[in-house]
């Protein structure tokens, strides 16, 4: 584990600050390091206002697109509403869909088989449009790409809306309007905004032609917030205020199917981080292991009493997701052993009977193992089908770019993507990928880099700190929960390790002229010695609250001890 500590700020910019809010040099440092300079931008960053969001209207092609969706109401056309099967897609499908349906009924919803149809528009799902009397479908969190299906659509006098956020080729598709921030030739604010913010924004532009403010739209908040964190987009600008009214949706009046989701686990202030590890498994898990319909009739609904049953389903899907990708993940190590390939630059893998549901999920626990870039492939029809996962700093995407002679097709992003090949190719681009990625990633890259924010001495871990601190919420990329490091530290004689087989490790520690402060480091176990060897040593950690009997403490969450 290599620890990087990020510049720290110029002093007379940190005084001026901390000067400015009445704050200590520790919290300006930290809202420097986030681009807040000024009493303003700190009012906007604690107090985020639905007012700044940005104006729909800003976003290439959104009065196509809003004529041809009024157009289709005031002519009674079909609308059919078309997502991908992952939580930003059901999210999305959800919103939009429940959207429209609140004044005008002819609107349905289609979400593709991920291993009939696979990921993005399908002609299967075209074909649906067609025999059903559909002549508009509005694609979301998907499209981008699809060229041939929506000229495909076309001829069939099926017209497209496509609201996407993935990274477009240099030729779009020739669909009524295509919304998506990352077009070369969209001058839209922010570019970083997930599927399902797209199709907000799209209901915010209609919403707003029939006198609506955005007042009236904040209910819709809740499903924003979960794709935001289940697509680990940055959270700032935009997303962070649509993130942070979404979790207050979700915490003070949720739908009936979060309601139902949360009760089932027993908690009750949810934060991003629990949207992300609660929420979004859960939903992701309709797609994986079933049909992502289930989630979307599960986001939907409005009888608590109905919705409980959705989510029950949807709760033993993920179980049995969970069982799946554990013995798969244990396969796919193996087979790493076997082929020798330990010390690889990448993990690339394959077995035909593995399931395409949790693949995506394996290759997240490979990198979390071996850390370096991965793919597991499956068979999907006559096709190998492949999610990658990649490491901090290393462009996935554009590794997969420089293979594309092997690749029948792939999208995604920096970190994620997915691709489709011929079985004949798997050896060759195999092969081609180590290759690439052995030619331009730096090295350091391959050892995980803990970033440090700030050090801190422990006597200035106070319970003020921690109240600032918690305002910094929502986290996410962009603005992750602050880490600090802490120099000198020394045992109380407390050290334990705690947990199956000693895994975790839980301290007192404390710092000359200090008080001591607990802490536990999850999977730390094994730096028990270093922590009881009599000399000092220096921690990373975040700051936490620890609850035991009703009673609340200040406690260090440890990253790593050297």
């Amino acid at each position: 584990m290599r620890w990087t500590i990020k510049p720290k700020p110029e002093q007379s910019k940190i005084d001026s600050l901390a000067d400015a809010l009445g704050v200590d040099d520790i919290v300006a440092h930290l809202l420097l390091q986030r681009g807040i300079s000024t009493f303003e931008e700190a009012k906007k960053f604690f107090r985020p206002q639905l007012e700044d969001l940005h104006d729909s209207f800003l976003m290439k092609d959104m009065d196509l697109a809003v004529s041809r969706i009024e157009k289709a109401i005031s002519e009674s056309e079909n609308i059919l509403i078309y997502g991908d099967y992952d939580v930003d897609g059901t999210t999305a499908v959800a919103l939009v869909s429940s959207y429209l349906l609140s004044y005008y009924p002819n609107v349905a919803t289609y979400i593709p088989d991920r291993y009939d149809e696979g990921y993005g528009v399908s002609y299967k799902g075209i074909d649906f449009a067609e025999d059903n009397g559909f002549s508009l479908i509005i694609a979301l969190d998907c499209g981008i790409k699809a060229i041939e299906k929506v000229e495909y659509a076309s001829k069939k006098g099926i017209d497209f809306i496509i609201c996407d956020h993935h990274r477009p080729d240099s030729v779009l598709p020739p669909a009524v309007a295509v919304l998506d921030p990352k077009r070369e030739d969209c001058t839209y604010p922010y570019d970083e905004l997930c599927g399902c913010g797209v199709g907000f924004k799209l209901v915010q532009a209609l919403g707003s032609r029939r006198g609506e403010t955005i007042d009236d739209l904040v209910f819709y908040l809740d499903l924003v917030a979960t794709a935001i964190g289940a697509d680990i987009v940055p959270i700032t600008g935009e997303n962070r205020i649509l993130a942070f009214y979404g979790l207050q949706v979700i915490n003070q009046s949720p739908r009936a199917g979060f309601k139902a989701i949360i009760q089932q686990v027993k908690k009750t202030t949810l934060t991003i981080t629990d949207v992300v590890f609660i929420i979004a498994p859960r939903i992701n898990a309709a797609g994986r292991m079933e049909h992502g319909q289930y989630a979307v009739n599960l986001l939907m609904e409005k009888d608590v009493s109905i919705a409980m049953g959705f989510a029950a389903e949807i709760e033993k899907f993920n179980t049995d997701r969970r069982g799946l990708d554990q013995e798969i993940t244990e396969e796919a190590l193996l087979q790493i052993q076997e082929n020798k390939e330990e010390d690889c630059f990448t993990s690339v893998v394959f077995r035909e009977d593995w399931h395409k549901g949790v693949i995506g999920i394996v290759a997240s626990r490979l990198t979390e193992t071996y850390y370096r870039p991965t793919l597991v492939f499956t068979k999907s029809g006559d096709k190998l089908a492949a999610s990658a996962r990649s490491v901090k700093g290393f462009d996935v995407y554009n590794a997969l770019e420089r293979c594309s002679d092997c690749i029948e097709q792939f999208g995604g992003h920096k970190y994620a993507a997915g691709l489709t090949l011929l079985e004949g190719q798997y050896e060759v681009f195999k092969e081609q990928f180590e290759q690439v990625v052995k030619d331009t990633i730096d090295p350091t890259l391959l050892t995980p880099e803990i970033t440090v924010d700030a050090k801190i001495e422990l006597k200035d871990i106070t319970p003020k700190l921690m109240r600032i601190l918690k305002q910094f919420a929502p986290f996410g990329p962009g603005n992750m929960a602050p880490v600090f490091m802490a120099e000198k530290l020394t045992d109380t004689g407390y050290a334990r390790t705690v947990g199956q087989e000693g895994a975790h490790l839980k301290v007192s520690v404390t710092q000359e002229g200090s008080h001591k402060i607990d802490g536990i480091g999850f999977n730390l176990g094994d730096k028990l010695s270093k922590v009881t060897s009599r000399r000092p040593f220096n921690a990373v950690f975040s700051i936490d609250e620890n609850e035991w009997q009703g009673n609340i403490s200040l406690q260090l969450k440890l990253r790593d001890i050297q």
